[in-house]
């Protein structure tokens, strides 16, 4: 079963009328971003995003794609998440990333943007510790606590996914994670990702993970690729400040066949979760083109693995 969920970025999309649209279709989540203050000034907690989804539609989950942990404190985190699933038990994936397109994002929040890597590693260690329900003690470098508690305690745990291409990024999900999301990276790439992922869990003395892998893909839906690219380039251009030629190779433009086609590699690679980020000239177009989309990736047959 591959699952699928979207963000539909159209000119016509609110919050709440995209979250009742993509639960109609029967999609199986939504996506939530998360930015502090990105490039010129955009942005939006992912967590209050996602926690608005979860009120909206009963019948979806919300994949937080990717929050920048570094910018924030674990022991608010783990607040945060634990009201989530209080509220809303098993309907929560929270993928983690450390950013950094924008140094002005991290300046701003009075963190230098070159410690985010070992921010994030520390702040990752002490945040699943407080999600287990049990007194923590800390002294690393960046956070300082003595028996800090957190309860109640996430049931079932909230699965924690972590973004990012580097080979830092792939030992950080063995060592701590539930998961890796890619993007922007080919099927081969990602095969191989999760090969070394398995390494890294091993070297960690960590034994037969329910791995939760995943791929998050922007695509242009319409009648053919100029008209998915005329939808997403700008859409791209203008989140990233730079030209829609640098994404392109990973970013398929076209009707739900053509995309479908394009991700079909990734099924075979073992990608059984895919974020769609939609640009379409309306609503309707980007979820009746995503819930197709869903459509043919379960109809291809998995390899055996």
């Amino acid at each position: 079963m591959v699952s699928v969920g979207m963000a539909a970025l159209t000119p016509d999309a609110t919050p709440s009328t995209s979250t009742r649209a993509i639960a109609a279709a029967g999609l199986d989540h939504v996506v939530c971003g998360d930015h502090v203050s990105f490039i010129a000034g955009a942005g939006f907690d992912g967590l209050i995003a996602a926690t608005h989804e979860l009120a909206t539609e009963p019948s979806l989950r919300a994949f937080v794609a990717v929050y920048l942990l570094p910018l924030r404190h674990p022991v608010l985190v783990a607040r945060q998440l634990s009201s989530v699933s209080e509220r809303y038990p098993a309907r929560l994936i929270f993928g983690v990333g450390v950013g950094g397109e924008d140094p002005h994002e991290f300046e701003i929040c009075g963190i230098d943007p070159r410690t985010r890597g070992r921010r994030m590693d520390e702040s990752l260690g002490v945040l699943r510790a407080l999600l287990a329900g049990t007194p923590v003690t800390h002294h690393g470098e960046f956070f300082d606590m003595d028996e800090a508690l957190i309860l109640p305690a996430p049931q079932p745990p909230i699965p924690i996914i972590v973004g990012g291409r580097s080979d830092f990024a792939l030992r950080r999900a063995g060592r701590l994670a539930d998961g890796w999301i890619g993007i922007w990276n080919s099927a081969r790439r990602f095969e191989e990702a999760t090969a070394a992922i398995d390494d890294a869990a091993a070297a960690a003395g960590r034994r037969n993970v329910e791995w939760q892998h995943a791929m998050q893909v922007w695509c242009g839906i319409g009648n053919d690729p100029a008209a998915g690219r005329a939808s997403l380039a700008p859409a791209m251009e203008g989140m990233y400040n730079l030209p829609f030629e640098r994404f392109e190779r990973y970013s398929p433009c076209g009707t739900p066949d053509t995309i479908a086609e394009f991700l079909a590699p990734y099924v075979s690679a073992g990608c059984r979760t895919f974020n769609l980020l939609a640009c379409a000239a309306h609503l309707d177009t980007a979820v009746a083109g995503v819930s197709e989309i869903h459509r043919l990736l379960n109809d291809i047959t998995p390899p055996h693995r």
